[in-house]
């Protein structure tokens, strides 16, 4: 199995993952919202990996961050030009790097949407990879 493949495996459970855990509502100790958080960090994580490993597989593309990722992307007609990445690619590096109560909150209250926009990344990727393939 390819890398590609196997990237794109791992970010649909991510995804599911995320799904289940946005089922759940949030407890008084905020261990759900915390637990969803980690699990966008990996559906964000392995979202950009896999976008960089099909570039490279399938455009000969090499990007070296997120951005310059979705960016590329964007260029070769995958995905529709969405302020949404850079807005999502700034909030992960926030939730890495930085902890706080209104930080937590914000990206807790935006999970949804970015769990249907890595849900059509998701789809899109799978589509074109079995186009080319």
């Amino acid at each position: 199995m390819s890398k590609l493949m196997l990237l794109t495996e791992d970010f649909g459970k991510a995804l599911d993952r995320l799904t289940e855990v946005l089922k759940k509502e949030n407890d008084p100790e905020n261990i759900v919202r915390d637990s969803a958080i980690q699990r966008f960090e990996m559906v964000f994580d392995l979202g950009w990996k896999t976008v960089k490993a099909f570039l490279e597989e399938h455009y000969t593309i090499t990007c070296t961050s997120p951005r310059g990722c979705f960016r590329e992307l964007f260029h070769q007609g995958i995905i529709e030009h969405d302020s949404f990445w850079i807005e999502v690619t700034s909030l992960r590096n926030y939730t890495v790097h930085t902890y706080s109560e209104v930080l937590a909150k914000k990206v807790y209250a935006s999970l949804p949407e970015s769990l249907t926009h890595f849900r059509s990344l998701y789809e899109k990727l799978n589509a074109a990879i079995s186009v080319v393939e």
